[in-house]
């Protein structure tokens, strides 16, 4: 969204500081324009104004960098001191700044500005897993017809959400914003700015599950969303998951459920007949209120029918007809290090879903790589962080059932999956324990952030190729 910096004083309770303002237009340095914001100094784009957040590191070290790289302006804490900010980074006199209180309290004022000029459907979603990847099929299946915006990969959090809401182009018709909490509370803060008009809810999992006490915690923390709708809401709500589903008597307005047809024949959107490719790739039947509709994705797991019929569902709600959100999903792409499943010029077959773990995504994952036709199949994966007391038991079970299924479980790191794994301390170790692969093979990569498995995925791919393959990490 484009800002006159005016416009920012009040919402912001700030102060234009521009100690020579004879490059604003007309002399009136009120009227420069700033073209959406920006929290880091390496993706800055022209004319982006620039919000420096103090934490581990203090943004404002990194305003001249950023002003180098085209910012139109900045913010600046009461507590640093402008002149000498622009005499040590040698920022220009000619650029504005606004001085505010506190710079993150002040992002948030701006989503919530921005937020005000949106006058379409406002998407929520939230969810133990699935959530960006449902935000990516919600986006596509809209995009057909609409105007959309999204959060950029996993902006989801007190920064990430107001950031969103910025960066609407001032045309935006539909915004879909991912919501993530690591408490209870945090999707209601988030609610409160993006103040979201539809609500989706993947899934009540054990992820994060030492921040929220317990599993019932967890379903407490994502049906927040659900509470924050009005009576004009709607409540998207997946219904293969009971504690997704009891959120129905938590919605003031009209509940909106998807699901899978063994599961939940009940559901309003279902995904029938589910059917995998080689490439794990989906074909299904849609069934909605609307009439039954074919669909083929582009993207890889079974799972990903149910996350479909759960995107065109949310954007029927938004007024998307039907037809149309099939449509949109043809063109899907989802963010890096989900379900990329590849195929080397040799044979080999990686799964890189690297991006995050729990035990739920684990074991789809793990269904995933057993669809694969292969007469070996390995997952290499890291530590599911943050499960609290429960973390290693559940380790301990998804390595006996990969097992059991025939898969080979290489550990990078973590100790926790037990006797059924084999251990290794590095990516080298790993891969001298994969040995050779190629036609007939397949690889599952994944682990919660910290491992880091991108990289491996990204060197198998390019290790067994013949030709140039790109890196997914």
């Amino acid at each position: 969204m484009r800002f006159l910096a005016r416009d920012l004083l009040a919402p912001l309770d700030g102060t234009l500081v521009v100690p020579d303002a004879s490059a604003a237009p007309s002399g009136d340095p009120g009227a420069v324009v700033f073209d959406g914001v920006s929290i880091d100094s390496r993706a800055i784009a022209p004319g982006n104004l620039f919000v420096p957040i103090v934490a581990e590191r203090d943004g404002h070290d990194f305003v001249a960098g950023a002003v180098g790289s085209g910012a139109g302006g900045y913010l600046v804490a009461h507590h640093v001191e402008d002149s000498a900010l622009r005499q040590q980074g040698g920022v220009p006199a000619t650029v504005p700044a606004i001085a505010v209180d506190d710079t993150e309290a002040a992002l948030t004022a701006i989503g919530r500005l921005a937020r005000s000029r949106l006058s379409g459907p406002v998407i929520g979603v939230t969810g133990s897993v699935g959530k960006t990847s449902m935000k990516d099929l919600i986006e596509a299946a809209v995009s057909g017809t609409r105007r959309a915006h999204a959060s950029e990969r996993s902006f989801n959090n007190e920064l990430g959400v107001p950031l969103t809401l910025a960066n609407a182009p001032d045309d935006t018709e539909v915004a879909v914003i991912e919501m993530g909490a690591r408490g209870k509370g945090h999707i209601a803060t988030l609610c409160a700015v993006a103040q979201p008009t539809i609500g989706v809810v993947t899934a009540v999992a054990l992820a994060h599950s030492e921040l929220f006490g317990s599993l019932q915690g967890v379903a407490e923390a994502k049906g927040e969303l659900v509470e924050a709708l009005d009576a004009d809401g709607i409540a998207v709500l997946n219904v293969d998951d009971p504690n997704v589903a009891a959120m129905a008597a938590k919605a003031a307005g009209r509940v909106v459920t998807y699901g899978t047809g063994p599961v939940s024949p009940q559901a309003e959107f279902r995904a029938e007949h589910i059917e995998l490719d080689e490439l794990l790739q989906p074909s299904f039947r849609l069934v909605t209120p609307d009439g039954e509709f074919d669909v083929q994705l582009a993207v890889a797991g079974a799972h990903m029918a149910h996350n479909a019929a759960g995107a065109v569902a949310a954007s029927w709600a938004a007024g998307v007809a039907v037809a149309d959100a099939v449509a949109g999903l043809g063109a899907v792409a989802l963010s890096p290090w989900r379900m990329e499943v590849v195929r080397t010029t040799n044979g080999l077959v990686v799964i890189n879903d690297a991006y995050n773990a729990n035990p739920t995504s684990m074991r789809a994952a793990l269904t995933a790589l057993i669809e694969v036709p292969a007469h070996d199949r390995f997952a290499v994966v890291g530590a599911m962080a943050e499960l609290g007391d429960e973390g290693p038991g559940e380790h301990r079970a998804v390595a006996s059932e990969a097992a059991a299924a025939g898969v080979t479980v290489i550990a990078l790191n973590a100790l926790d999956y037990g006797r059924d794994a084999v251990h290794v301390t590095s990516r080298d170790e790993a891969r001298a324990v994969l040995g050779d692969l190629g036609e007939g093979s397949a690889v599952l990569v994944k682990g919660s952030r910290v491992a880091g498995l991108e990289v491996l995925a990204g060197q198998l791919i390019r290790d067994h190729s013949t030709a140039p393959v790109g890196d997914p990490a």
